[in-house]
């Protein structure tokens, strides 16, 4: 891994987790996922510091190189996170549509015993 590469992922980390934790502080993201993206980033300056972790691992998996190595596993990580955050929205898209539906419900029903009322 090139210094370059190296210089420029500990300087996208740490600015990947000054940003977590400024919008930890403006209550604009949840703990859980600014914890994923500064574990992330981490785990990036730890392979960029050591590098002979992504020299070691590259070797083990047979991949040719380990910039190869750290792109690779950078796009699983994000495929899976975003994989993840697909089922979250899904679940919150089901949850937004029965809470409407029960809002039309208890509006239609108040509006029928006003209607009577009168």
């Amino acid at each position: 891994m090139t210094i370059i590469l190296r210089s420029v992922l500990i300087i996208v980390c740490i600015l990947t987790c000054y940003y977590a934790l400024h919008k930890i502080r403006k209550s604009q993201i949840q703990i859980e996922d600014a914890i994923f993206w500064i574990i992330f980033s981490i785990i990036l300056v730890l392979i960029s510091i050591f590098p002979k972790i992504a020299f070691f691992l590259a070797d083990m998996l047979g991949i040719g190189s380990s910039v190869n190595f750290v792109f690779l596993s950078v796009i699983f990580i994000l495929i899976y996170k975003v994989f993840s955050m697909s089922i979250k929205i899904s679940q919150m898209e089901y949850r937004i549509k029965n809470l409407v539906q029960q809002i039309a419900i208890k509006n239609y029903e108040l509006e029928n015993k006003n209607g009577e009322k009168k």
